[in-house]
């Protein structure tokens, strides 16, 4: 097989790359990080065309009279904007189960101390009230026992960390809202285009911010000299 370090082909006996000396559990670690962060790319650029799309639709509602208004139309044509929603949704699911996966891994492999178990890193996904605010710590716990760092450089992931997670929970709450949304009148219809709008830009960006905490944790466990425990 090739290395994800250095493309090397690598026999199947051996568990560490003759050219650039990476291991094999840290070369599927590096594989399964780069799925991640492909995936999230994908969620980004979906929610960022379904915001401008949004937009050019938001123009001719912003200069419409009130009394050349249909509510039957402007619903028909905000109907599928539901079910990209919809789909988007689906999509995070997956990428939230290849995220924790990928963070199943990092947390076990990360050499320094960790305040919470690996038992966690799922159950705090599924009770309810704790998965509004445990994965964002395990996560920044997570990166912060993969290497050494000063306290601004600490800093600096925390919030990171914090944007991305409450990004995540803004669009959400919006896209769900948007759903729950109406087109009877016309200010009903441009509040729920900006509803969409908000809830496509948080998406977009907390797929950005997740791919560079991916990035992050990934290249340093990465370059961590030896072999994993």
């Amino acid at each position: 097989m090739p290395c994800g370090l250095c493309g090397d082909i690598i026999p199947t006996e051996i568990a560490r790359c003759p050219a650039c000396g990476a291991w094999a559990r840290r070369r599927d670690f590096r594989a399964l990080g780069i799925g991640v962060f492909m995936l999230l790319g994908f969620n980004a650029f979906m929610a960022l065309g379904s915001g401008i799309s949004l937009l050019r639709l938001l123009r001719p509602l912003t200069r419409m009279p009130r009394d050349s208004y249909d509510a039957t139309v402007t619903g028909r044509t905000l109907a599928p904007y539901t079910d990209v929603f919809a789909i988007s949704g689906v999509l995070a699911v997956i990428t939230g189960a290849l995220f924790v996966s990928w963070l199943w891994r990092a947390h076990g492999q990360a050499s320094g101390r960790r305040r919470h178990g690996r038992f966690w890193v799922i159950a705090s996904w599924l009770l309810p009230g704790v998965n509004l605010w445990l994965p964002p710590r395990l996560v920044h716990d997570v990166w912060m026992s993969s290497g050494r760092f000063h306290i601004i450089d600490r800093h600096r992931a925390g919030l990171l960390v914090t944007a991305w997670w409450a990004c995540l929970l803004a669009a959400a709450g919006l896209a769900e809202a948007f759903r729950a949304g109406g087109t009877d009148t016309l200010r009903d219809a441009r509040q729920m285009v900006h509803l969409g709008i908000a809830a496509a830009a948080c998406l977009a960006l907390a797929a950005t911010l997740c791919m560079a905490i991916v990035f992050q944790i990934t290249r340093l466990q990465v370059d961590q000299p030896g072999p994993e425990s």
